[in-house]
């Protein structure tokens, strides 16, 4: 693939996560906000019981629902869809015979897997009022630590898959490497620490709407992104065939062509 076509993708890639990051926008402040605010009066709450004195806001709490959360969201999708343009330049022709349109849903879903469900899972994303403050570091160094041990395994997964097929077949290729995945985040799982911060008196009902929010943005996010880029790459890649009305147009101008001549 040459440097005309990489660039041809990644600014589309880039559009593509644009407009995935506004789809996923919407999502965050219709669904994710309402429980945020729940979250923080409850914080505000237990902080006044407590009688915490809080210092002035830098950043009002409807800048932060409105343009951070935009801001946030918006340069997200571009960065992501960026990197994802370039991982399917690499990716196209070479993980099975993939058109474009499959093979950016193919890294989409992989994305959405491997960045997002995986560590989530270890490692759920938690409201205000959730979550001990001295902690914070440890786990947001965890939760990265998860991103990078699920993309790299990941990645050694279809390489294995791959090299394993002309020999075991694609079928049992691609068990063996899916089982060997899933064998090596369960032990990352039991062997990497958990945190169990949520209060007593924490509705669990909010809990999990926050977290069930947080999982429809990065899924609104990457579904959206594999459907759009998949059909600019198609458009770019995909020679289109000529309709009936084009191809009389065609003999018609070679005919007026060989008149004059």
């Amino acid at each position: 693939m040459n440097s005309v076509s990489v660039r041809a993708l990644l600014i589309r890639g880039m559009l593509a996560g644009l407009l995935a990051g506004a789809l996923a926008l919407a999502v965050a402040y219709f669904l994710g906000e309402s429980r945020v605010d729940a979250a923080i009066a409850l914080e505000e709450a237990q902080a006044h019981s407590h009688a915490h004195e809080h210092g002035e806001e830098l950043v009002t709490r409807t800048m932060q629902a409105t343009g951070g959360l935009a801001t946030g969201v918006l340069v997200f999708g571009v960065a992501v869809g960026g990197i994802a343009a370039l991982v399917f330049c690499y990716a196209l022709g070479r993980i099975g015979s993939f058109g474009p349109r499959a093979t950016a849903a193919f890294i989409a879903g992989g994305a959405l897997l491997t960045v997002y469900v995986v560590p989530f899972l270890k490692y759920p994303a938690n409201p205000p009022a959730v979550g001990n403050p001295d902690t914070i570091g440890q786990r947001t160094g965890l939760f990265f630590l998860m991103v990078a041990l699920s993309v790299l395994l990941a990645v050694a997964a279809v390489i294995t898959g791959r090299r394993l097929a002309p020999r075991w077949g694609n079928w049992n290729a691609t068990i063996t490497a899916a089982g060997t995945y899933v064998f090596l985040i369960g032990l990352a799982y039991a062997f990497l620490p958990s945190f169990n911060e949520v209060g007593a008196d924490f509705p669990a009902s909010l809990l999990w709407e926050f977290r069930l929010a947080t999982l429809a943005v990065q899924t609104t996010l990457w579904v959206s992104f594999g459907l759009v880029f998949g059909h600019l790459t198609e458009r770019l890649l995909v020679p289109r065939p000529s309709t009936g009305g084009e191809v009389a147009a065609d003999r018609v101008a070679a005919r007026s062509a060989g008149a004059v001549s």
